[in-house]
């Protein structure tokens, strides 16, 4: 991706642009280092075996085509509206408002989720407080973070990401002792595990990679936050190139090491950071990952909230959403939207402890495929934008390079991607609720278009 030496345009809204570089480049980081990687990445090891690398690879390569795409235009045009604006740009109103409210349902479902996954882990090494209550003080306090002002927002997240960096790059030290045999007290197993590099095959590579895919999910949400960042080109710039290496090393350097140390059907991949450092003989290894993982959940929370309430505030600026939540507070905080967003996840938050196991599951299967559809719909709408601003010779302040070949194999690796989720019969279920609902969002968000269009212009307002 190359830099022009040309200010991007000021975002339009009157949110506030208080947002560091370095609280920007941590929340890309942090979205993406979740409990997908501390708790998750050992099904991707059960499936393929020390070939989940290859389905790494392939996922890590669509992610830094997405960024880069996402990227230019978001340096282009930076607006909390994200993805969902450059949608309206490129393919219209209907396309816009359907992927905007999509990624909104996403997200606030995901918050419920991970208040209650939170309050769960951190009961299981501390059980005073019962579950439910912890997981509605986590959505009170951060709740209370996202309305305080983006400045004290940011602040939170980018120290969430140094304890989850930190945890990883600690585990890769003890990992690359081990294998080295650095340790005194464990065997190293050195790369024995790599002999049978496949021991699913293909199959197993397919298997691992639609889970592999999701682990990456919350990257997008850079572009989002761009609208509020000071110098938003050179920031955009910075933090994408800066969270694409920082997550390949952190997800391939851990899962190499979990792959040569943990081989499959170990039960220590049930939780594999904790399964290798057991192995290590380092003490209190478990309840360490644990704390870790509530961690990454609660720095997941705070950065889906943050993302939810700004979609619906770029939603309600741009007449797909009622217009109570485009108000913003002394502190340029959109409430109302902030509101709405959490709402959702406290109603699914006291439905899922009535009802266990019941509600959230059914959520999360209809929004589980959303950043499939998400980082597709972004990968379209670059190549139109950058093919319409080519030929309208138009200057953009950064231009994601080897277009349009590029962008091309985005599309065709995600193409490759939701075969592999159709042949499976679990993902399928899901991407089919998935693209039930989007046709349910697009319906609605085409018939909001046609009202609107049929009213003067202060009425549509």
């Amino acid at each position: 991706m190359t830099t022009k030496s040309i200010a991007a345009p000021a975002p339009t809204s009157g949110l506030g642009h208080s947002l560091k570089p370095r609280q920007l480049t941590m929340m890309g980081l942090g979205s993406a280092i979740g409990a997908g990687l501390f708790l998750g990445s050992g099904a991707g090891v059960q499936a393929a075996g020390p070939a989940v690398l290859i389905s790494y690879l392939v996922a890590g390569t669509l992610i830094i085509l997405v960024m880069w795409a996402l990227g230019e235009m978001a340096a282009a045009n930076p607006n909390s509206g994200a993805f969902s604006v450059y949608a309206e740009k490129a393919m219209g109103k209907t396309a816009g408002g359907t992927i905007g409210w999509l990624w909104w349902l996403q997200l606030v479902v995901v918050i419920a989720a991970e208040a209650l996954g939170a309050a769960g882990l951190l009961f299981s090494v501390w059980p005073v407080i019962p579950v439910w209550v912890l997981a509605l003080v986590f959505m009170v306090v951060f709740t209370g973070i996202n309305l305080v002002g983006v400045r004290n927002f940011g602040e939170f997240e980018f120290w969430f990401a140094i304890l989850k960096v930190a945890a990883i790059v600690i585990f890769l030290l003890i990992g690359a002792a081990l294998l080295f045999g650095w340790l005194p007290n464990a065997a190293s197993p050195g790369l024995s595990a790599f002999g049978d590099f496949a021991p699913h095959g293909i199959g197993g590579i397919a298997a691992a990679l639609f889970v592999v895919i999701f682990a990456f999910g919350g990257t997008e949400i850079v572009s989002v936050a761009a609208a509020e960042t000071e110098n938003p080109a050179h920031s955009v710039g910075k933090a994408i190139r800066t969270v694409v290496w920082r997550i390949l090393v952190f997800y391939i350097g851990s899962v190499f090491v979990i792959a040569a140390i943990l081989p499959v059907g170990s039960e220590g991949l049930k939780s594999p950071f904790a399964g290798v450092l057991d192995i290590a003989g380092i003490p209190g290894a478990g309840t360490a990952i644990t704390l870790v993982a509530v961690v990454a959940l609660l720095s997941a929370l705070n950065a889906n909230l943050y993302g939810a309430s700004r979609m619906i505030f770029s939603l309600s600026e741009r007449g797909e959403a009622p217009r109570l939540l485009s108000k913003l507070s002394s502190a340029k905080v959109p409430v109302a939207a902030v509101g709405i967003s959490v709402a959702f996840g406290f109603i699914a938050t006291i439905l899922e402890l009535l009802f266990p196991e019941k509600i959230l599951p059914a959520l999360l299967n209809l929004v589980g495929s959303t950043c499939l559809v998400v980082w597709g719909t972004a990968l379209v709408s670059q190549f139109i934008l950058r093919r319409r601003a080519d030929r309208e010779g138009a200057e953009l302040p950064l231009r994601m390079k080897g277009f349009p070949y590029l962008t091309i194999l985005g599309l065709v690796l995600l193409g490759l991607i939701l075969v592999v989720g159709f042949a499976n019969p679990e993902s399928a279920g899901q991407l089919v609720g998935t693209f039930i609902l989007i046709l349910v969002i697009a319906a609605g968000c085409f018939l909001n278009a046609k009202a609107k269009a049929g009213k003067p212009e202060h009425q549509a307002k």
